[in-house]
């Protein structure tokens, strides 16, 4: 079944859209996805192949999630958020068993909130689920940590905000501009249900974040209320 699938999926293959991505992604060398392959499948045409595949074995997940191009471990990824509702806590613990395969932003983005944040979010013992997520959040891993910052995003679709400000808080001083990007964001979606709380965080933390993270948490803040932070910010 692996097989069959593997050359479902590179018969589609296009190759000036595969290099197009490859730039997009920063594959070069020195950047952040150096090294990733791309086939050139759009995130469609992805989720179209997971679907049909939704009951592929965990053991066929695995060596999928091995492949050297982006859109196969993209699929493999789409195909375990179909299959976490059957078993949570298995799916849960092969994804993060996974980490050093889901590297880049958007396979974080289309799975973290959806198996990790799912999971932490419905566990009775909160201790753990902080445990967790404060393990994620300090790792030198670039995907583990943004890994936290979207699994948080699931909490804050159910009106849990706690979560995502302690994350944001301990990646303030974080080096790279995809955190930033990423807490940016979780901000700017707990400002979008409520402003008041984003804004008492803000209040705090503004003038210590860096100037993308800002940029990002205000984007959707009246004009005069992003140059009051901004001005204040520099």
């Amino acid at each position: 079944m692996l097989d069959k699938l593997i050359y479902d999926i590179r018969i589609l293959k296009n190759p000036q859209k595969a290099t197009l991505l490859q730039r997009y992604f920063k594959t070069g060398k020195g950047e952040y996805a150096e090294g990733d392959k791309f086939l050139g499948l759009t995130v469609p045409i992805c989720r179209q192949i997971s679907k049909k595949n939704k009951d592929l074995s965990l053991s066929d997940l695995k060596e999928l999630l091995k492949s050297r191009y982006h859109e196969e471990r993209l699929i493999a990824l789409l195909i375990l958020v179909s299959q976490f509702g059957k078993n949570q806590k298995k799916i849960f613990d092969f994804y993060l068993s996974s980490t050093k395969y889901i590297n880049n932003w958007d396979l974080v983005d289309l799975t973290a909130p959806k198996i990790v944040g799912q999971y932490l979010y419905h566990l009775k013992d909160a201790d753990i689920r902080s445990k967790q997520l404060k393990k994620l959040a300090t790792s030198n891993n670039l995907w583990q940590r943004r890994i936290a910052v979207l699994a948080t995003f699931y909490f804050i679709h159910e009106n849990h905000f706690d979560e995502s400000l302690q994350i944001a808080k301990m990646l303030l001083q974080d080096r790279h501009d995809l955190i930033h990007k990423a807490i940016g964001w979780m901000l700017r979606e707990v400002g979008k249900r409520d402003q008041n709380v984003e804004e008492i965080f803000l209040r705090k933390y503004y003038q210590k974040m860096p100037r993308t993270m800002l940029r990002y948490a205000i984007e959707k803040f009246p004009d005069s209320l992003r140059r009051f932070y901004l001005a204040r910010s520099t």
